[in-house]
């Protein structure tokens, strides 16, 4: 999709209501409810993170969104796609002011060529015991990165086009912390497989990206 069209239809982006919980649960793996329950005592004092999902336009004038590949660890994260973001530090004035610092860190895009358009649906990650903040922001120029080689291993830069269509939504198998096979639903982007929050954020961001570009 023309970045010009989807920026003159993103700006109504914040007369629609949140999808919330409900949309996001059509991405959540089986076992998520079982996880909620068993961290139900830990969720009352969650970690605070924030990340951003940031669209903007290719060189040819095209819609991207832009995740991550995060470094392989020893961690429950390892090697996932996501988008970038983090743990809030003191100097930030809130967790749009996180988002935004993080993603200068990870991928070198500076606040001033990002317009936050609004913060949508929090969502709590049992397995690391973070609630995470999401907001949504464009970018109006193509962008180039620079990656932080500690925590970000590669850049998708993910079509619009392709984010939207239908066939991007799949089930995938994946291993579980424990080495436990799973089939969950997932999104299929740029070759990669992106699932549990991540995929939970993206369908709410689908759904309403749908409301607005079918008018």
């Amino acid at each position: 999709m023309r970045f010009k069209a989807f920026e003159k239809a993103i700006s109504e982006i914040n007369k629609l209501s949140l999808p919330g919980i409900e949309t996001q649960l059509k991405m959540a793996p089986s076992f998520r409810k079982q996880l909620m329950e068993r961290y139900k005592e830990e969720q009352k004092s969650a970690k605070l993170a924030a990340v951003l999902a940031l669209f903007y336009p290719s060189k040819e004038g095209e819609t991207l969104l832009v995740l991550i590949l995060r470094k392989s660890y020893k961690g429950v994260h390892s090697a996932q796609v996501g988008f970038p973001g983090g743990k809030p530090e003191p100097e930030d004035d809130g967790m749009e002011a996180t988002a935004l610092r993080e993603t200068w860190e990870e991928i070198g895009v500076s606040s001033e060529k990002i317009k936050v358009l609004r913060e949508l649906t929090s969502i709590y990650i049992p397995p690391s015991n973070f609630l995470v903040s999401l907001f949504l922001g464009i970018a109006h120029a193509p962008l180039t990165f620079t990656l932080q080689p500690s925590e970000v291993d590669a850049v998708l830069e993910v079509s619009l086009t392709d984010f939207m269509d239908d066939k991007s939504e799949v089930v995938s198998e994946i291993l579980a912390a424990d080495g436990t096979a799973y089939e969950v639903p997932a999104f299929k982007l740029n070759g990669r497989i992106v699932w549990g929050a991540t995929a939970m954020m993206l369908i709410e961001i689908k759904s309403m990206l749908n409301q607005i570009l079918k008018k």
